[in-house]
């Protein structure tokens, strides 16, 4: 996380949160000296835990259960031109939001995967296919019970979360309507609204 304590995130809701809404995720851990990582979708349950599944044939799928893992979670990102600031030396610079959460990952019962998996599917079908959502009843008898052994399920409860929101809100007032500007007329609209959402606090 970025040290500068005016990009430091604090609330928790709204990190859960953000981490609801950007689920695709880079999984680390450390192993006898081997490094691991996967990237996988998350699910956050109500009360704050963090679930994942990956492939059994991952090489990671072994090296998870009752380890330290550190989950890494990107949101808007850009660069940022040093010819879009109003005042003068001034250097460019890389706009972002991201997560990090630490904590001990837990096997998932096959019961607990299936509900991960539900849960997530039911989210993700209702932001991108609410007309017609997908479940596994829509299956052939037989075919969700033969895959699902494809697949392994961890839980996370998360004991140390960090957020950086780096938007130039450190900024003077004239040098954020400049860059906000910049960053229009490249296209940007997202980072316009983190630079304007961030501006507001």
């Amino acid at each position: 996380m970025h040290p500068n304590p005016a990009f430091e995130w604090t609330s928790r809701k709204e990190i859960l949160d953000f981490v609801s809404e950007h689920p695709f995720a880079q999984v680390f851990t450390a192993d006898g000296g081997d490094l691991f990582v996967v990237h996988a979708p998350l699910l956050v349950t109500e009360e704050g835990r963090i679930r994942f599944h990956v492939s059994r044939r991952n090489r990671a799928a072994d090296h998870f259960a009752s380890k330290a893992l550190l989950i890494s979670v990107l949101g808007r990102e850009a660069y940022h031109s040093a010819g879009w600031y109003a005042s003068k030396n001034q250097v460019p610079t890389w706009h972002y939001e991201a997560v990090e959460i630490e904590g001990e990952a837990r096997l998932l019962s096959t019961g607990e995967l299936v509900e991960l998996l539900d849960r997530l599917s039911d989210r993700m079908e209702a932001s991108y296919s609410p007309e017609n959502p997908w479940t596994r009843a829509k299956m052939e008898s037989g075919t969700f019970e033969a895959m699902i052994k494809a697949i392994v399920g961890f839980e996370v409860v998360p004991h140390a979360i960090r957020g950086t929101r780096k938007f130039n809100q450190h900024k003077s007032l004239e040098d954020m309507e400049a860059g906000i500007e910049g960053q229009r007329r490249s296209g940007r609209d997202d980072i316009v609204q983190a630079m304007n959402e961030l501006r507001a606090k």
